[in-house]
């Protein structure tokens, strides 16, 4: 049994897979997940488990070296578009309409679904390389 690290056996896999510039997705509720693209649905009520939790959750176990957000976070959501700048200020954060945020999530290894019921609680996490 793991010690440490993400429990969840789909993403642990998922992540020990990811070579570079693999990107997986963190999304809310509501976003569309294309056909093709597999989804672990971690939601368990409105809200449980929360965005960021499951991104704080994936930080601590992923080379990450580029975000994109849509650009209708920051107005429509100030709360979460707080939380991603300030957790990742070494990190390029890219901001695309959401309509090509939809279209970018075609390519995504996994969309990890959460309980999050706020407008727009999604990112692209781009997998950086770990040289050790």
């Amino acid at each position: 049994m793991k010690k440490h690290g993400t429990l969840n056996s789909h993403i642990s896999k998922i992540l020990a897979d990811l070579g570079h510039t693999d990107t997986i997705v963190i999304a809310d509720v509501g976003l569309p997940v294309p056909a093709g693209v597999l989804k672990i649905d971690l939601a368990l009520k409105l809200g449980v488990p929360s965005f960021q939790d499951v991104v704080d959750m994936l930080a601590e176990d992923m080379v990450i070296e580029q975000i994109i957000v849509a650009k209708e976070l920051a107005s429509a959501n100030e709360e979460t578009s707080r939380y991603i700048n300030n957790k990742f200020k070494e990190i390029l954060i890219d901001e695309v309409s959401h309509e090509q945020f939809k279209l970018l999530t075609h390519n995504a290894k996994v969309i990890i679904r959460t309980g999050e019921a706020k407008p727009y609680a999604n990112c692209i996490l781009q997998a950086g390389v770990f040289f050790g």
